[in-house]
């Protein structure tokens, strides 16, 4: 793509700005319309989420977990107790593991509608971003139902689970799973098959499969652009090899793919979920743990499949009450290198585009 010289223009771009999915901030250089360098500019967030875990006792630190990606704060829960657990050599109830299954593909779907509503709206899709936060609303309320809270759901302990579902949860979600094929399709009619939206999306932005894997991007992303990886394939934790469900991978490696896989995903989500309901055991849902956690000496690196990509805590114990050392590998701050790369070239109303379809959430990447 030819780049005509012209008197170069910085562009100030965030961190208030409505399409920066929290506080970022990138300083854009044009020539013209056409984006020439992006210098992208993190931290306006910072809260030292790792120092915080250092002087919090393990179990205190389960809650800033959901502030981590606040979009799908269950599978931040997970990740965490997850790493304790191995630390401590845990095993866990079944029927809490179903649960965590449960509850950690609904934040994955409720992560996903996010993704799509925002992806829209950043193009002025009002309209497509209402279906998918009206969808989103029913899982909240089976979060609500069983934790108390919608967004910042803390539902899970190590050694478990904080809350049995009540009764009403169950039709709730029977109910959910029923109608997402009706949703996913409106979610196609509005949005995805629209002339305006394959417009802005298709071909724009391409992230080759060669530089996915070179910058180790992970998640949605790298699927999108060819590449067949998958946490709970790959290295399955949980009870995930028990699990019938495909991963899907797209070739397009352009906006769109990084948008419409979310909906592959979502249908693959169902899929899990269905099955953990029809083999849920009856149970306790918490393993008997000593009332203060003290792991002892020695480290643990544990890895999951959020939403957004690998999510990973590093663990070090020295035998107190408190981690000595706690490092957050999170998703969406790795992937956010490939964006200075693949928006060269494109023009202003492009990179906001190519930078919706990476699914930030700033929560996440300053930490």
């Amino acid at each position: 793509m030819s780049i005509e010289k012209t008197e170069e223009l910085i562009l100030n771009m965030g961190p208030q700005h409505p399409s920066m999915h929290g506080l970022f901030r990138m300083v854009v250089h044009l020539a013209g319309e056409t984006i020439t360098n992006i210098e992208p500019k993190i931290g306006y967030l910072h809260r030292g989420m790792e120092k915080l875990a250092e002087s919090r006792t393990y179990s205190q630190f389960i809650p800033y977990t959901d502030r981590l990606d606040y979009l799908a704060s269950p599978h931040n829960n997970w990740a965490y107790v997850q790493t304790v657990e191995k630390l401590m050599g845990v095993e866990i109830s079944e029927r809490a593991e179903y649960l965590r299954i449960i509850f950690g593909e609904l934040a994955r779907i409720a992560s996903h509608q996010v993704m799509i509503a925002s992806t829209a709206l950043d193009m002025a899709g009002w309209s497509a971003w209402s279906y998918a936060f009206r969808d989103r609303e029913r899982i909240c309320d089976m979060y609500e139902m069983t934790a108390g809270s919608r967004l910042t759901v803390n539902i899970m302990r190590i050694g478990g689970m904080s809350a049995e579902p009540p009764e009403e949860f169950w039709p709730a979600l029977k109910s959910f799973l029923d109608d997402t094929p009706e949703m996913l399709e409106e979610y196609y009619g509005i949005f995805f098959g629209n002339e305006i939206a394959m417009g802005r999306l298709k071909n724009v932005g391409i992230l080759s499969k060669e530089l996915a894997e070179n910058l180790s991007i992970t998640g949605p992303v790298l699927r999108a652009s060819g590449v067949n990886y998958d946490v709970r394939k790959a290295e399955p934790y949980s009870i995930y090899d028990r699990f019938d469900f495909d991963v899907p991978v797209r070739t397009g490696c352009d906006s769109y793919d990084r948008t419409i896989i979310r909906m592959d995903e979502i249908v693959e989500s169902i899929k899990i979920i269905k099955q953990a309901v029809r083999d849920i055991p009856d149970g306790p849902i918490m393993a008997k743990v000593p009332k203060v956690i003290k792991p002892p000496v020695g480290e643990v690196y544990h890895r999951v499949e959020n939403p957004k990509g690998e999510l990973g805590f590093y663990i070090v114990s020295d035998g107190t009450t408190k981690p000595s050392r706690v490092r957050i590998r999170p998703a969406t701050f790795i992937n956010l290198q490939m964006l200075p790369i693949i928006a060269k070239g494109w023009k202003i109303q492009d990179v906001v585009a190519i930078f919706a379809t990476l699914d930030a959430v700033l929560g996440e990447v300053d930490k």
